[in-house]
């Protein structure tokens, strides 16, 4: 059995699933309610700076920022570890497969499911905004689908990391939410924090070089990073859309490469090949 196999039947079990149906349900509306936010907002303050379809894109990327991690968490922390729990890994493992075939479908299989609920839902919601707008950049607009799709496959890799890190459902969800609270709420203020304590108990009015990658290490931080990276002219466009979506992805000078955006794109990389070689080492020598 193929790791193809197993992603096909690990997908085809989730998309028979109430909780896949309400996931993109979920999504869809939040979708569109913060892109009403965005577009209507403006006017109804009385600010002067008109809404963009670019400043959409980089508004959306904090609703993904943290919709993504949330829904990576449901989808995935039951993928080996509930199989474990329940002993259905022991029947699969009995067919013409390994382990390792297991968990690469099972990660595949995964983000795949997240893919298909969050594409669904940023289709709408960017329908909805260039309608609002009249006004599209569909080159914009699939790159901006396609970065978001890589950054849910890298949240799935992380969770079904972690699930295959242990047989309990229980302690693959508090594993699974602890990795959000650290870096995904309490990440900003981590290395700002190691920054306060190296320069004496203060903080510098000039911020080191090596501050930024450290910040990076938050995936939605690179997340937005890499957004802001192949999307120059939309980032540069829509300066006001970007500080409002929730993260600080501020850089100096493109010079040293560690502290421009394009670090950020290294990070997720970093991400996906951290994860699977844990989990493969971990799920290889477990007593199952």
């Amino acid at each position: 059995m193929s790791w193809v196999a197993v992603a096909k039947k690990d997908f085809r079990d989730a998309v028979q699933s109430r909780a896949l149906w309400a996931l993109v349900t979920v999504f869809v509306v939040l979708s569109i309610a913060s892109t009403y936010a965005y577009v209507e907002a403006p006017a109804l303050l009385g600010s002067t700076t008109a809404a963009t379809f670019g400043g959409l894109l980089l508004f959306t990327v904090g609703l993904v920022g943290l919709f993504v991690p949330l829904a990576a968490i449901v989808v995935c922390y039951k993928s080996l570890a509930g199989e474990r729990e329940l002993g259905s890994i022991k029947l699969l493992l009995s067919l013409p497969t390994t382990r390792r075939r297991v968990f690469v479908g099972k990660v595949v299989g995964r983000a795949a499911v997240l893919a298909f609920g969050l594409g669904v839902g940023l289709l709408v919601g960017l329908g909805v905004g260039a309608a609002l707008l009249g006004d599209l950049d569909a080159a914009a607009a699939l790159l901006f689908v396609l970065i978001t799709l890589a950054f849910a496959a890298v949240y799935a890799t992380i969770v079904v990391g972690i699930s295959a890190a242990t047989g309990s459902t229980s302690r693959a969800t508090t594993l699974a939410l602890g990795f959000f609270v650290v870096f995904e709420l309490l990440w900003d203020v981590i290395p700002m924090g190691i920054l306060y304590v190296l320069e004496g108990f203060t903080i510098p009015s000039t911020m080191p070089d090596w501050l930024y990658p450290l910040l990076q290490l938050s995936p939605s931080s690179a997340y937005l990073s890499t957004v802001v990276a192949l999307l120059p002219d939309l980032a540069d466009a829509a300066e006001p859309a970007q500080a409002g979506a929730g993260v600080d992805v501020a850089a100096d000078a493109a010079e040293p490469f560690y502290a421009s955006p394009e670090i950020g794109v290294l990070v997720l990389l970093a991400w996906v090949l951290v994860s699977l070689v844990i989990g493969l080492v971990l799920f290889d020598g477990t007593d199952l």
